[in-house]
């Protein structure tokens, strides 16, 4: 399978995805989740869904939650872009902890220059 074929997919199911959890979002009451990557096997068979979650308290119920309703989501993802692919991928959802370790860094840095400066 050709990459640029590949990342136009990747693309498709990140945009429909995100748009489909911003409507749904009423509904997560006080929970942001957003889909930060896809990644789907050369066959199309498999999506890797990287989501974020905010606030991160609330990570592991959101989780659950997706997990639980894949197939209702994967139904009305193949819906929306039936014209565009053959086969629906098989969805798996991820938490993307990328956000929460560049925070970790960030603090830790700036506990650094606060150490630094109080040594000066």
């Amino acid at each position: 399978m050709e990459s640029t074929r590949l990342n136009k997919i990747e693309r498709l199911l990140q945009k429909e995805l995100g748009d489909m959890f911003i409507r749904l979002s009423s509904s997560f009451k006080g929970t942001l989740v957003s889909v930060t990557e896809v990644r789907v096997s050369a066959d199309l068979s498999v999506a890797k869904v990287f989501v974020s979650i905010f606030p991160q308290s609330k990570s592991a119920d959101m989780m659950a939650t997706l997990k639980n309703s894949t197939k209702t989501i994967r139904y009305e993802l193949g819906t929306r872009i039936k014209n565009q692919v053959r086969v629906i991928p098989e969805l798996i959802f991820v938490l993307d902890e990328t956000l929460d370790k560049l925070e970790t860094i960030d603090r830790l840095l700036s506990s650094d220059k606060s150490k630094m400066k109080d040594a000066d």
